[in-house]
């Protein structure tokens, strides 16, 4: 093998094993004017768009260990989406991107160790951003002990009230 063959197959392997997720988009029929969009709208979510032959893709992961992309098979022209981070807005910015150009469409997606097919990279689309979902999961995990509390505050303010009863009563009497 060449020595630029090898060195490429490094390139690609480091940035599949660097990524927290990789789309594999169909792209043909799109100018170069709109992957040039394309790419200037992932790049505000830090991902990275590379067009790269689908067999040095598949050899770079079987060489870094990745057997699911390597035994995937991966025809015509493929667009591969890099990136770090969270890869729900990347999969929005993507679908949104591909319903005003019909030329670009999901294949699949590389994401925690699964392979995904393109209804599963819609359905990441639709969900909230990681940041929501982390509050959301923060306020279920606090409800029980937020509802303890009232529940213990009502019963402490009732005897409060009994009390406060009593004391008129006896006031009242007094008097």
């Amino acid at each position: 093998m060449r020595a630029e063959k090898t060195q490429l197959l490094k390139d690609i392997g480091q940035m599949v094993g660097d990524s927290d997720y990789l789309f594999m988009f169909t792209y043909k029929g799109l100018k170069v004017k709109q992957i040039s969009e394309l790419r200037k709208s992932l790049s505000k979510h830090k991902a990275t768009c590379r067009v790269l032959k689908n067999r040095l893709v598949k050899k770079a992961a079987e060489s870094i260990g990745i057997k699911k992309i390597s035994e995937l098979s991966l025809t015509g022209d493929t667009a591969f989406i890099f990136g770090r981070g969270d890869a729900g807005p990347v999969a929005k910015a993507l679908l949104t991107f591909s319903k005003a150009n019909e030329a670009l469409s999901a294949k699949n997606a590389y994401i925690g160790g699964e392979l995904l097919g393109a209804k599963d990279v819609k359905l990441i689309s639709e969900l909230p951003s990681l940041e929501v979902l982390r509050a959301q999961l923060l306020g279920l995990l606090l409800a029980p002990s937020r509802n303890l509390v009232t529940i213990l505050n009502v019963k402490a303010s009732e005897i409060v009230n009994v009390i406060n009863s009593y004391k008129d009563k006896l006031e009242k009497e007094n008097k």
